[in-house]
């Protein structure tokens, strides 16, 4: 069977994995979106804490995927929950490391000029800080997606969800009719979704940046 018979005969599953893969890779990337933000501004006024944040998400993303998903199958059992866990921690060096270098970017003048006008500290961190270091927090979480994109594919060594089952069930076939038609319609799952996350993420950054300050 050739390529396209094969896209033909299994699209429905290829469209369920794709899906799963997807829905995983953009769930983790807001819990570590959300964790990595919240850690920036908690660290970035302090050469020491912003250090040892780094250092911490830095040593998370030595461990190899493979070894990260088998230590915590014993803890959480296979599935879903050690995929979202490893992704997660893998996606928050990026987002971290940009939060802090943006927030330390923001321009002080701009800060004091919103201090002399009563703002308080939250109003400044929202609404002058956070916006101005925006840029380079995208791009980290740009970053991160692509990188989990690949990762999220050996998660199907711990039953989890995402194309990296087609690319399993193909290598483990190895010889059969179908097997290099998985393990290719997998790769290439993965590299159109990544082109089409990185296509949303450029159209975001256009929405939500001024012209100005666009980097």
């Amino acid at each position: 069977m050739n390529f396209w018979s094969y896209l033909s005969s299994s699209h429905e599953q290829l469209l369920t994995d794709a899906y799963q893969h997807a829905s995983a890779v953009f769930q983790c990337m807001v819990v570590a979106t959300l964790v990595g933000v919240v850690v920036g501004v908690v660290t970035y006024r302090s050469t020491w804490a912003g250090n040892m944040a780094t250092t911490t998400t830095s040593a998370l993303l030595t461990v190899p995927s493979l070894a990260m998903i088998g230590l915590l199958i014993p803890l959480v059992g296979l599935g879903v929950a050690p995929t979202v866990i490893a992704l997660t921690l893998y996606g928050l060096l990026p987002i971290v490391r940009n939060a802090i270098v943006g927030l330390r970017g923001v321009d002080a003048t701009l800060v004091d000029a919103a201090k002399g006008i009563g703002m308080s500290r939250a109003a400044r961190l929202l609404r002058v800080e956070l916006p101005l270091a925006w840029p380079p927090i995208l791009t980290g979480i740009r970053v991160s997606t692509q990188m989990l994109m690949g990762i999220a594919a050996i998660a199907a060594y711990a039953s989890g969800p995402g194309l990296g089952n087609e690319i399993f069930r193909g290598i483990s076939s190895l010889g059969s009719r179908n097997a290099l038609n998985q393990v290719l319609a997998g790769t290439l799952g993965i590299i159109v979704l990544a082109l089409l996350f990185d296509a949303a993420y450029v159209l975001i950054g256009r929405l939500t940046i001024p012209r100005g300050i666009r980097v």
